[in-house]
């Protein structure tokens, strides 16, 4: 019989879902990686998307192997419940990358160095319809395809054994290692920054306040999935806004996202239980 209580089936399954959400991705990647060929103009496009999935399947599917329909609702209602979160929560997913970003170009001009040309900018003003695309797939392809199982399924199970800021960490540092990959795929912007590099290194970095971020956001405001989807989404798209930018402006995104996420573990505390009320 499905279990109801991502405690109940804690121990094997949290380690059951990375391994599946590795191999959804990986095994769509890793040929792609060999192939040579650019994944944005050739038919290895198809399993460069597929794998992007990897996470959010291997979330679902453990969701449906674990859960009794009570259970499975209750999934659902933490994607699209809007009415999980709060007000000032929702401020923050608005404001908090856009305000992040925004800084690191003003550091970067008080720095002296010239103010850099904003080419997808340009595009959005000079057709506005291309934004509508742009906020589709950036909500699609990241967002729920990852953080249905990131946030959503894997997170309830560490958190199950370890404090919230533990089962962030860990889910940050395999989140990171998960787009290794992505790194050797010719097409992909990991690609241009080259394995190995300083990006490369900012980028797995980055991945453990963003994890924090995203964690604490679900955490107080009824579990929520939403919140996290959202989170990633505007972390992606203001940053898209301004690509492509120079590796110290990342440098000072990342110090700046560090900065953010130990804000909030201390104003908000480091082991804040999630939140189980009325809408389970």
């Amino acid at each position: 019989m499905p279990e109801s209580s991502p405690s109940n089936a804690s121990r094997p399954y949290r380690w059951i879902f990375l391994a599946l959400a590795f191999v959804l991705s990986w095994v769509f990647w890793i040929p792609a990686a060999l192939s040579g060929q650019n994944v944005r103009a050739s038919a290895w496009t198809i399993p460069h998307v597929l794998g992007g999935f990897g996470p959010s399947a291997a979330g679902i599917i453990l969701v449906y192997r674990t859960q009794d329909r009570e259970g499975r609702r209750a999934f659902w209602a933490r994607v699209w419940g809007f009415k999980r979160i709060s007000l000032p929560w929702y401020l923050f997913i608005l404001f908090i990358f856009p305000i992040v970003v925004g800084l690191s170009v003003v550091i970067d001009l008080a720095l002296g160095y010239p103010l850099q040309a904003f080419p997808t900018l340009d595009a959005i003003r000079a057709t506005p319809v291309a934004l509508i695309g742009m906020i589709v797939i950036g909500v699609v392809t990241g967002p729920l395809s990852e953080e249905l199982g990131w946030r959503g399924f894997g997170l309830d199970r560490f958190q199950a054994r370890r404090s919230p800021l533990a089962a962030a960490l860990i889910i940050g540092a395999f989140w990171a290692v998960w787009h290794l990959p992505l790194f050797l795929m010719r097409g992909t912007n990991q690609y241009a920054w080259q394995f190995g590099s300083v990006r490369f290194w900012l980028f797995l970095l980055a991945s453990l306040p963003l994890s924090i971020i995203f964690t604490w956001a679900a955490n107080h405001n009824h579990r929520s999935i939403l919140a996290a989807v959202l989170l990633h989404f505007m972390y992606a798209f203001t940053l898209s806004l301004i690509h492509p930018f120079p590796t110290r402006v990342y440098a000072y995104v990342t110090a700046l996202l560090c900065l953010v996420a130990v804000g909030i573990v201390f104003i908000l505390g480091r082991s804040a239980p999630p939140e189980m009320d009325e809408y389970e």
